[in-house]
C-alpha cells in the first residue's frame, strides 16, 4: 500500500463512472482497492433522479481496510423527480485513498423501498499513480 507522490505522479488518467441504483442496500459506486498503489481524485459526483418520487440520497466514504468507518459527504439529501443534484464539484474535490470506497444508499422519501427506476450517479475522477 503505497500511495503515489501527488507532486510527481507517474500517470493521471481522467475517468467517468456511471452507476444506476435500484436497491435500498448500501452500494459501492467507486472503490480504490487496498493494494492499488494509487489515489483517486474525485472531481464531481452527480445524482439524477430518474423516477417519479422524491428520493433520499446518502453518499459516504467507507474505509474497507483496517478499522471500519463511514463518513458521509451527503446525508438524507432529497432529489426531486427528473432532476440532478450536484453532490460534489471540482471546487470541493476529495480523494479516495487506498482501501476506501465511495458508497451510496437511496430510498423513496417516506418509504423503505425503491423502484427499479431509482437514482443514477455519474462520478468524474482522476486515477493517479
Amino acid at each position: 500500500m503505497t500511495a503515489p507522490n501527488l507532486k510527481n505522479p507517474t500517470t493521471i488518467i481522467g475517468k467517468t463512472e456511471c452507476v444506476g441504483i435500484g436497491t435500498t442496500a448500501k452500494v459501492g459506486i467507486l472503490t480504490n482497492s487496498g493494494a492499488s498503489d494509487k489515489v483517486l481524485k474525485i472531481n464531481s459526483v452527480f445524482a439524477a433522479n430518474v423516477g417519479n418520487s422524491n428520493m433520499f440520497v446518502n453518499v459516504a466514504i467507507a474505509n474497507t481496510v483496517g478499522t471500519a468507518f463511514t463518513t458521509h459527504i451527503a446525508k438524507d439529501l432529497i432529489v426531486v423527480p427528473n432532476t440532478t443534484q450536484i453532490i460534489s464539484s471540482k471546487d470541493t474535490y476529495f480523494y479516495l485513498e487506498e482501501g476506501q470506497t465511495l458508497e451510496t444508499q437511496v430510498q423513496i422519501a417516506g418509504t423503505s423501498f425503491l423502484s427499479a427506476n431509482g437514482v443514477e450517479f455519474v462520478i468524474g475522477y482522476e486515477d493517479i499513480s
